[in-house]
């Protein structure tokens, strides 16, 4: 009897036995198949990291090539590094009342373009950018990302005119179009 107790427990401990060890490969096994996943993860946010840092780049550069290109060619520059829908938009609210071509009224103007932009912030009767009609020299003081979504980047940017020590702080929607970047909106405060 005691000869059958013996081999009863032998046989529960190397059961025992393999039983910690195929949970121990199993554990393994789970831990390999989560790895790859959390390497794709890691590729896909230090891509968006990079490309949010482009994105970053390209807009500094572009504000600052834009205030520092002739102005006379300034329609044809913001056309460049803007969206058609957006150099449409602001050209609209830049000529809100004014006694030109195609110009329409501030209500005309929100009707318009109501569904596509925030109106209230179009920056109307003001240029692209910044309130003043001149300036000396137009540095990004700060250019930092606010946020990311499906199909671009939010900058909150300021600009500065050390000249009339001015600072103009807007909000930049940067999106990747057709392989470049395009500024696709921007929030102004009217000026008081």
């Amino acid at each position: 009897m005691a000869l059958a107790k013996t081999y009863n427990m032998k046989r529960t401990i190397i059961a025992s036995l393999f039983l910690i060890i195929g949970c121990k490969e199993e554990k393994k096994e789970i831990k390999t198949v989560t790895e790859p996943q959390q390497t794709a993860e890691k590729a896909l946010q230090d891509n968006q990291s990079n490309e949010a840092e482009d994105a970053k780049k390209w807009l500094e550069r572009s504000i600052v090539d834009y205030f520092k290109a002739d102005i006379g060619i300034g329609e044809k520059n913001l056309q460049k590094i803007t969206t058609k829908d957006y150099f449409d938009y602001k050209t609209d609210a830049t000529n809100v009342d004014l006694d030109v071509d195609g110009s329409l009224t501030e209500k005309e103007f929100q009707n318009k373009w109501k569904s596509k932009f925030d109106t209230s912030k179009a920056g109307i009767g003001i240029g692209f950018l910044i309130p003043a009609q001149d300036w000396i020299n137009i540095e990004v003081e700060s250019c930092d990302l606010k946020s990311s979504t499906k199909d671009g980047y939010i900058f909150n940017v300021v600009l500065r005119d050390d000249g009339y020590k001015a600072h103009y702080p807007s909000v930049i929607k940067v999106i990747k179009e057709n392989g470049s970047f395009l500024i696709a909106d921007v929030l102004q405060d009217e000026p008081k």
